[in-house]
């Protein structure tokens, strides 16, 4: 391998993974699909398949953790969803203790049931619930459980230094001179490694650009990306493999919702290089920003009966359940314009539509229900739907956009009849949906 600092860490990586200690403690790799920790688990596989290679037992177990928010942006949902399956498949072909799991937040602490739901005013810096709610304590219980089992557990980031000043003074902070291992800042019996906290940005897409990827994706979809969601040149490669490498700017991705940074750049920039049918999403959120305290669209309490009025008169406390109606309402027009656009998305999930409805029964509302807002958009009843994104990219890769939406309405006729005992009418009920489904389409034609 020609990067001398490169071929190092997997040495490095190596060495440590034999490291002895009585509890065999696994290691736990945070993959969001960008690019750093890409290459922290393309540096870990490669490590691991050399000491496969050298006929060394692989013990120690390796669990790739996902944190989904549930408001993923949906280009890069769609990738990191591919790749964990990549993953999974290639490591169980391959032999290697790797393992694919995926965290989300509980159902009262989402995004949408903290704020449609509960009312609370979207995420700004001095009120940031999102973090703690939607990504820390997720990704906590998941290594608080496997500390459990396995009595420690040592958790690999793909944190650098050169990312960012305050990325620097994070390592500085928990590294112990001399040691690879640091204390892990919240979690007991849990220790943190960055194995490649010294790589420059050009190493990084040096590796992305000229390594091939271990579990056998494209990693020139990754730098497309990356390259689309561009704001400015910051996160450039300037050293490049070959003349198709062209610049890549500085991107943050995250939730397609984030209401925390001023301006969603790669958001702007993903729709200004083609995918136009993001541009209702990036409104919505700039209009949630806009209206974020707005006096008419929150009540004068907080949601433990606190006063919650300045000294002007303005209301601070959380959304009126009318704000919150017009929310959902609006959402959920969204979703089913985007539909038209991409079978496949769900910004708001089934169950977080029935959690809504029982957080507004508990706040006292009866008269305007979940289901009357879901039934005027789309035209019927909220649908009992358990299918998951990969699911739903197969069916739109294999479906037209109206029969992807008539399979998913027969799907949904099928499990809600399951849940009763008694399951007579199954068959009318999908005999009537492909009647109106031809209907509509001769109306059409």
């Amino acid at each position: 391998m020609k990067n001398k600092r490169v071929e190092n860490i997997i040495e490095e990586l190596m060495d440590q993974y034999q490291e002895p200690d009585r509890y065999n403690r696994p290691w736990i790799i945070g993959f969001s699909g960008g690019k750093d920790s890409t290459v922290l688990l393309t540096l870990v596989w490669l490590a691991l398949s050399r000491l496969k290679e050298l006929g060394i037992s692989l013990k120690r177990q390796v669990y790739i953790v996902c944190n989904d928010t549930l408001v993923e942006n949906p280009v890069i949902e769609e990738y990191v969803t591919t790749v964990l399956q990549y993953i999974s498949e290639a490591a169980l072909k391959q032999h290697l203790p790797i393992s694919v799991h995926t965290t989300t937040p509980e159902l009262e602490d989402s995004f949408w049931c903290c704020v449609i739901g509960k009312g609370y005013p979207v995420p700004n810096n001095s009120f940031r619930f999102c973090t703690e709610k939607m990504k820390i304590k997720p990704t906590s219980t998941f290594i608080t459980n496997q500390v459990a089992a396995d009595g420690e557990a040592i958790v690999l980031i793909g944190t650098r230094r050169s990312e960012s000043q305050q990325r620097a003074k994070s390592v500085s902070k928990h590294e112990i001179i001399g040691h690879r291992l640091s204390k892990h800042p919240l979690n007991p019996n849990t220790y943190t490694y960055a194995p490649i906290k010294e790589l420059m940005l050009e190493e990084v897409w040096w590796i992305i650009n000229t390594i091939p990827s271990p579990w056998g994706f494209d990693n020139q979809i990754l730098f497309k990306i990356y390259m689309d969601a561009s704001a400015d040149d910051y996160e450039c490669p300037t050293v490049v493999t070959d003349d198709s490498h062209r610049t890549c700017g500085q991107s943050r991705f995250g939730c397609w919702i984030c209401t925390v940074v001023k301006e969603d750049k790669s958001m702007s920039s993903l729709i200004k290089t083609g995918v136009a049918w993001m541009q209702p999403l990036l409104d919505f959120r700039n209009r949630l920003v806009e209206n974020r305290n707005v006096s008419e669209f929150r009540s004068s309490t907080r949601r433990n009966g606190q006063l919650a009025v300045d000294e002007s008169g303005h209301n601070m406390g959380n959304y009126t359940m009318e704000y919150r109606i017009s929310l959902l309402k609006e959402l959920l027009q969204i979703q089913k314009d985007t539909q038209g656009f991409r079978a496949s998305i769900d910004l708001i999930s089934t169950q977080e539509l029935i959690a809504i409805q029982i957080l507004w029964y508990r706040d006292g509302n009866f008269d305007t229900t979940v289901n009357d807002i879901y039934n005027e958009v789309y035209g019927y009843n909220i649908p009992n739907d358990q299918i998951g994104l990969h699911e739903r990219l197969l069916l739109e890769k294999i479906c037209s956009n109206e029969h992807f939406r008539l399979i998913h309405q027969l799907l949904a006729l099928q499990k809600n009849k399951v849940l009763l005992m008694r399951k007579y009418g199954l068959q009318t009920d999908i005999e009537a949906r492909l009647e109106n489904f031809i209907k509509e389409a001769e109306d059409v034609n």
